[in-house]
């Protein structure tokens, strides 16, 4: 079955640009990458090899008039149905909208979620309360949006959701009905796991540095957890390692601000794969602060890695780690997120034990489960087209 992979811009290491490797990799069927915005110097390096297609090419901008026109121009993007025999459309956003034009194959919605600045109220409620526009217009385009994503969701075929977080948002949007939604956790390869050694004094946050990720929580509760620190625990440090793409600079600047020129709060962008093995493979615990991460592939890789996950009692982040388990779930405030450092760093015992469960939990989300059922899902949508 000849399949294409759509994404609108392929430009981040992001947990969906490592989905489209996988998918590309694993998929018994012939997959090939669409996108609208390829940057293969941004993403990873294996994209570069996959024959990745780009097709008229939108702005990566997030201003609501760069985001306008990518939307009409993804609406009039049309992909040759002489080409493929379906359509996987990975959905963060603005993704449903190709369908628009593209409705003589069927589509599988693979949603990493529906636009949250829509359909999540914490993260909606976080852009109303932003910068840019006065709230008034803010509702009117989110009003218009809600419209015609509404009529995009009815050309599915099919939709996979990568979280229980995730098919709750699209159910309780009533964008797609949720007895017909597949589940399918994206996930590692535990084997490739670097072998934990000694672990060092260190906290380690992974992943791209971005507002999503709340990273100033985790700042705010390691400087009151140094603050209230016995000597004994002042060795302690935070490191935060990630890319950081061109709009999240002045969000990488704030949090320079934030740690206010603490020596043991440390920065670093260029994070090849390897290394980010090595950094799991050294740290003491992984944090994982985000407000309402959709699903998040950090704690997976930390407990692949055989660390205990200090994360947010939200979203996505509680189907993964098992509280008491693997890691520690605490509410989002700076007190409970410095009383959770307190409580790992105190006690070597339970950091071990926490991460000793860790990989037996990850082997639960794997690459092949993820393809497999996607593959699944292609497979119906093929014999009931044929």
């Amino acid at each position: 079955m000849r399949v294409a992979l759509y994404y609108p811009w392929v430009y981040l290491r992001s947990g969906i640009e490592r989905a489209l490797i996988e998918i590309k990799r694993r998929s018994r069927h012939d997959i090939r990458i669409y996108t609208n915005h390829f940057d293969p110097d941004g993403t990873y390096p294996e994209l570069a090899g996959m024959d990745v297609t780009e097709l008229s090419r939108v702005s990566v901008e997030r201003t609501y008039s760069a985001v306008t026109a990518a939307a009409l121009s993804i609406l009039h993007t049309r992909l040759d149905p002489a080409q493929h025999d379906a359509v996987l459309l990975c959905c963060d956003g603005l993704g449903p909208l190709l369908t628009i034009s593209n409705r003589r194959k069927p589509v599988v919605n693979l949603c990493f979620t529906p636009l949250r600045a829509t359909y999540d109220e914490v993260y909606r409620d976080r852009v109303l309360a932003g910068g840019g526009p006065a709230r008034p217009v803010k509702r009117a385009a989110e009003a218009a949006f809600r419209l015609v994503d509404r009529m995009a969701w009815r050309n599915f075929d099919e939709v996979i959701c990568i979280a229980e977080t995730v098919r709750r948002r699209v159910a309780d949007n009533r964008l797609f009905p949720e007895s017909k939604i597949h589940l399918a956790y994206p996930g590692v390869e535990p084997r490739q796991a670097a072998s934990g050694g000694e672990p060092e004094p260190m906290f380690l946050l992974p992943g791209r540095i971005m507002w999503t990720k709340n990273i100033e929580l985790a700042i705010a509760g390691f400087r009151q957890f140094l603050s209230e620190a016995p000597p004994a625990l002042q060795r302690f440090r935070l490191h935060i390692a990630g890319m950081v793409d061109a709009k999240s600079r002045p969000y990488f600047a704030q949090l320079r601000d934030l740690a206010g020129g603490e020596e043991r709060i440390t920065f670093e962008t260029v994070v090849s794969d390897d290394r980010m093995r090595a950094l799991y493979a050294r740290a003491w615990a992984v944090l994982a602060p985000a407000f309402n991460e959709d699903f998040g592939l950090t704690p997976i890789e930390a407990m692949a890695h055989g660390r205990p996950v200090l994360a947010c009692n939200r979203g996505g982040l509680r189907e993964t780690v098992q509280d008491g388990v693997t890691g520690l779930l605490v509410e989002p405030d700076p007190a409970a997120f410095a009383a959770g450092l307190r409580r790992i760093a105190q006690d070597e015992a339970l950091a071990q034990h926490l991460g000793a469960q860790g990989p037996a939990r990850a082997a639960a989300f794997t690459w092949p489960r993820f393809v497999d059922t996607i593959d699944a899902v292609l497979d119906g949508v093929q014999r009931r087209s044929s």
